[in-house]
């Protein structure tokens, strides 16, 4: 996947400094979980492409809500 990407074949579209604010804002809501900074960004992308799923193994994503009240489709083995 890096080579993937070093070549250019997979492209991140993801701007952290553009969504910084909205990533912090996301990690004060989510302050007694704690939400990590990745946790973060991937309910960020989540918010920004609303046709997708989040693949993960980390249960915290069942409490996290994309903008506040809508539940992340997601996929998991549990």
């Amino acid at each position: 996947m890096l080579r993937a990407l070093r070549q250019g074949t997979i492209q991140v579209a993801f701007d952290i400094e553009t969504e910084a604010a909205t990533i912090e804002t996301l990690m004060r809501r989510y302050n007694d979980v704690p939400m990590s900074l990745a946790d973060a960004c991937l309910v960020r992308l989540s918010e920004l492409n609303p046709d997708s799923r989040v693949f993960t193994l980390d249960r915290d994503f069942t409490r996290y809500r994309r903008h506040g009240r809508h539940i992340i489709p997601l996929l998991a083995p549990w």
